[in-house]
């Protein structure tokens, strides 16, 4: 079953959705905002702790979002 939980460390309203399957676990690194769910990252992960330059990535992407959308 999916487990989602708060990701901080990305930003205000970011989480994180597990799924296994029976290869791999998945990670969706997401924000909820009023109007939209934003899709930050989507990868495969082995280990509890989330790769800096995949939160690196999810920050720069929140900031080209937020730009585009002002």
């Amino acid at each position: 079953m999916p487990h989602a939980r708060p990701m901080p460390t990305v930003g205000r309203r970011c989480h994180e959705l597990r799924i296994n399957d029976s290869n791999s676990t998945w990670r969706i690194v997401y924000r909820i905002d009023s109007d939209a769910i934003v899709i930050l990252e989507v990868f495969s992960k082995k280990t509890n702790v989330t790769p800096k330059n995949i939160i690196d990535t999810c920050k720069d992407r929140i900031r080209s979002y937020d730009n585009e959308s002002s």
